[in-house]
């Protein structure tokens, strides 16, 4: 069967009804992914378009590391053992996920090599010989790269593979208080990336503290809510302290001449993101892109016969230029073996965000017909002003994509006052369960060893007023265990 005989099917599961079997069909039929080889379950290849989508993302995150004194740099992707246990909670958090090399060609080595799961244990050391002096500081890296996890968890391109592609930042402060700044700014971008780009809203906060980074005094995330009810974390930021400047030597002399430790941070947004956009945004017809980081923001299709055929090519290949010209990315689909019905699937399928239709009374009157891929809204456009207007039009899409991700999420927060709520909530609804919690760890077991949900964020102590509502109001009592409760706590299953 032919790549276009496939899309003629069209996406055939539901995403409402069979959400996983319908995301795997999208991703195989708008050309993004394939599975890995036979034996290596758990990988993924990312085909020329999501790849494509992963290096605007890229883009527009790195312009906005850059802006904010941030140099990227390279390290190796094999991380001797002795380093990894030079900071013990890395050791402990990750071991289950380690991937080992113990052979080189036919010869085993001294020393096992872990496959980077993260990257600190390989970086911090080289910080310290780059350090010495507090004009050294802040020093920022970042680097993009892959990183292995070997989860036994089930494929879901994007979301759950063994191998995934990232970018992970790390800096080196004076203060605790520059190194919170320095966490809290990250977070900023990505909250940035998620809504200015990929259309998604997000909310903020914190882990907590026995979900924290291996080794972090904190760790912050942004969530998104998927259609499912199920939470994504969209990217964290960490807060570490002075564990591993500890760990790595990672100490400068201040203006006294005095050698005290640095705080650092890390930080880390993943490819995760093209799941969240995938599945938030796209439908039982395809891929639905934003236009910010559509391939194609446009795709025009003539509509002609026989004896119009050359008038309207050419003045949609016109159109095509002045889009061109005006910066937009436009596709001229004037294949003759198709006909404008399969083109208009296709291009749906592929997630287009406008589609211009031209034909014979579109030449006529000096118009054009605009078709939003979210919706299938018709708009006329003015031929003379065509490169101002479809800007006006990709806007709206954005719009509309962002006003439904946004509705979703503020219909889908809701409140529980005891365990029994929390757990029907979950069941009925899904989405986030806000609830009063007193903070321990074995009251967040008995939720999740029964409905497989987790807290996935707990407000920033200055932005619990906003959150809580009446959930702390009085003498509040956690909601699992009925002791004092302090914190607010959001529970949801996630991917």
């Amino acid at each position: 069967m032919s790549d276009d005989d496939d899309q003629t099917l069209g996406i055939t599961e539901s995403k409402e009804y069979a959400t996983g079997d319908w995301y795997a069909e999208v991703c195989q039929k708008a050309g993004l992914t394939n599975y890995g080889p036979e034996g290596m379950s758990g990988f993924i290849v990312a085909r020329p378009r999501a790849y494509g989508l992963w290096e605007r993302v890229q883009g527009e995150l790195d312009a906005r590391f850059k802006d904010t004194g941030v140099q990227n740099a390279y390290f190796p992707m094999f991380i001797p053992e002795s380093y990894l246990e030079r900071e013990k909670d890395i050791v402990e958090g990750f071991d289950p996920e380690v991937a080992w090399v113990t052979h080189g060609g036919h010869e085993e080595l001294e020393e096992r090599l872990a496959v980077r799961p993260t990257s600190e244990s390989i970086i911090a050391p080289y910080m310290s010989q780059w350090v010495r002096s507090h004009r050294d500081l802040p020093l920022r890296v970042n680097q993009w790269a892959s990183v292995v996890r070997w989860e036994a968890t089930e494929t879901k391109p994007f979301f759950r593979t063994k191998e995934f592609l990232w970018q992970e930042g790390h800096t080196a402060h004076e203060t605790h208080d520059e190194a919170w700044e320095e966490t809290l700014l990250r977070l900023d971008q990505y909250e940035e990336v998620y809504e200015d780009v990929l259309a998604i809203p997000v909310m903020r906060g914190q882990k907590p503290d026995h979900d924290k980074f291996p080794g972090a005094d904190t760790t912050t995330t942004v969530e998104a809510l998927m259609p499912d009810g199920k939470s994504v974390q969209g990217a964290t930021s960490h807060h570490l302290g002075q564990s591993f400047a500890e760990a790595f030597d990672i100490t400068f002399s201040d203006e006294d001449e005095e050698e005290r430790v640095a705080h650092t941070t890390s930080w880390g947004f993943s490819w995760r993101s093209l799941g969240a956009l995938i599945m938030t945004h796209s439908d039982e017809q395809g891929l639905v892109l934003p236009p910010t980081l559509a391939p194609e923001q446009v795709v025009v299709v003539p509509i002609w016969q026989s004896d119009t055929k050359d008038e309207v090519l050419g003045y949609a290949e016109e159109v095509v230029d002045d889009l061109e010209d005006a910066g937009v990315r436009v596709e001229l689909d004037d294949r003759d073996e198709r006909n404008p019905g399969f083109k208009f699937n296709e291009w749906e399928l592929k997630g287009v965000p406008v589609r211009f239709e031209i034909g014979p009374h579109e030449v006529e009157d000096g118009e054009i017909t605009a078709v939003h891929r979210p919706d299938g809204e018709e708009v006329t456009l003015d031929r003379e002003n065509v490169a101002e207007g479809v800007q006006a039009e990709l806007d709206t899409v954005y719009a509309k994509l962002f006003a439904a991700a946004e509705e979703n999420i503020e219909e889908n927060v809701r409140d529980a006052d005891d365990r029994a709520g929390i757990l029907g909530t979950l069941g009925q609804h899904g989405g986030y369960v806000r609830t009063p919690w007193c903070g321990d760890e074995d009251c967040e077991d008995e939720i999740s060893e029964q409905m497989a949900a987790e807290i996935v964020m707990v407000p920033f102590p200055d932005d619990e007023e906003k959150h809580h509502d009446d959930v702390l109001e009085g003498d509040a009592e956690c909601a699992v265990c009925g002791d004092d409760a302090d914190e607010t706590a959001y529970f949801a299953k996630s991917y």
